[in-house]
């Protein structure tokens, strides 16, 4: 039996509209003294890795969870043990990415190299934690969830604008699927977000 496909030509009057809202910023757990914000409540749903920038906020990452409060405090911890790419904050408030420490792969192949520069690779990830502002969208929809993080980070993939290259390029995305009904979402929110557009389909 044929599976059913969307045909934009076809079936574009189908395609339903939906205005979200983002709540934010919050700060990182434990960081809340030295930000001044609430933290993150817990909650399923996506989650915005964000810098002040300009007049409003930068977008690093999107990721999903069913737990934010569980999934920040696993990459907060992961940033200390230093397995996460640490980033200048002088140039990122640019929009300019430049490395202090390079995480991931590199990070678990160079752990000597780690021990002998943290003099300077931990202060760094304390500066890096306590910029981070976190927004929040909450949906117990899986799917939705992983069609909202692919949109996002394709968005910003995509744009021209300078800021684009700081966030990273190895995410698994998965966005909607050819027998999956777009939606046209609205995305609202109290402070201007760099990286999230005011419309996107997902």
């Amino acid at each position: 039996m044929k599976k059913w496909s969307f045909n934009r030509e076809r079936d574009n009057l189908k395609i339903s509209k939906e205005k979200i809202q983002w709540k934010g910023p919050f700060s990182l757990p434990k960081y809340e003294k030295e930000t001044g914000l609430n933290s993150i409540p817990d909650l399923s749903g996506v989650y915005l890795f964000c810098f002040k920038y300009e007049d409003g906020y930068l977008i690093e990452a999107a990721g999903i969870t069913k737990s934010t409060k569980t999934r920040i405090s696993t990459h907060v911890r992961e940033y200390k043990k230093g397995n996460y790419n640490i980033l200048n904050m002088n140039y990122l408030e640019r929009g300019i990415r430049e490395e202090i420490w390079h995480g991931w792969g590199y990070a678990k192949d160079n752990r000597e190299e780690f021990n002998n520069k943290k003099e300077i690779i931990l202060p760094a990830i304390e500066k890096q934690l306590q910029s981070y502002r976190i927004f929040l969208y909450e949906n117990n929809d899986k799917r939705i969830r992983e069609r909202m993080e692919a949109s996002i980070m394709i968005n910003i993939y995509t744009s021209k604008e300078s800021w684009a290259d700081i966030s990273p390029r190895w995410m698994f995305l998965k966005g909607r699927f050819n027998c999956e009904m777009p939606i046209e979402i609205t995305n609202i929110t109290s402070d201007k977000i760099y990286g999230l557009p005011e419309k996107m389909e997902i």
